[in-house]
């Protein structure tokens, strides 16, 4: 579970975004982003019993700074109002299949994964993984848990190109999942549950469910 104060820091953050007002607060922070730390250090010593290629990894490996890059952006606002963790075998800086949690008080909290705008190279490896095993990847989609955690792909708007890429036909029964630039799928998580005993075991079981799919992904990325 996290504390509620970490939710309440997150929500404060969101309404004094400033160097001045964090400074202030930094002993705050240090408090709500060991509560994080400790609950991704948790998730990671649950789930690599079902998934090894994690198990060598620690918070630090996976939790992203909340410091944002504001040089190209239009928002200048210093400070990101989330925390999130990519759980992934080599650390958060591999570009390979893992999991995600993200924690932003709201409503906008959630658990997921699967392979985020991937480079070139590996957007061919999958796509042409999925032409070639098809079935394989239909029955992992198929899946009762999968479909009850995830009900899908994220194929929303911007996730997928317009026409089918070179070389595939838009007859190819796995065509809509070709089309996708990532392959994710994401399961929201509300702020009650957020402060349950259980959250561990609810994030692992979300993980569980997306295992198949990360494991497929990695291989294309293997091969």
């Amino acid at each position: 579970m996290l504390q509620s104060t970490t939710l309440k820091f997150l929500q404060t953050l969101k309404k004094n975004n400033s160097k001045e007002w964090f400074d202030v607060n930094r002993k705050q922070y240090e408090i709500a982003k060991a509560d994080f730390a400790a609950l991704i250090d948790a998730v990671i010593k649950t789930f690599a019993k079902k998934d090894p290629s994690i198990a060598n990894l620690i918070a630090k490996d996976c939790v992203f700074r909340i410091n944002r890059d504001v040089r190209f952006s239009k928002n200048k606002e210093p400070y990101k109002t989330n925390m999130g963790a990519s759980i992934t075998a080599g650390g958060k800086k591999i570009q390979m299949a893992g999991y995600y949690f993200h924690l932003e008080p709201g409503g906008k909290s959630f658990v997921g994964g699967g392979l985020y705008m991937a480079e070139p190279d590996k957007l061919k490896k999958i796509r042409q993984e999925i032409d070639y095993n098809w079935e394989a990847f239909s029955k992992i989609l198929k899946n009762k848990k999968f479909i009850e955690s995830y009900g899908d792909l994220d194929r929303s708007e911007g996730m997928s190109l317009v026409r089918e890429p070179k070389g595939y036909e838009k007859d190819n029964p796995a065509i809509d999942y070709i089309k996708l630039k990532s392959w994710i799928a994401l399961q929201p998580i509300s702020d009650k549950v957020l402060t349950e005993k259980d959250l561990v075991k609810t994030i692992s079981t979300a993980f569980e469910a997306l295992y198949p799919l990360i494991v497929f992904l990695n291989h294309a990325l293997s091969e």
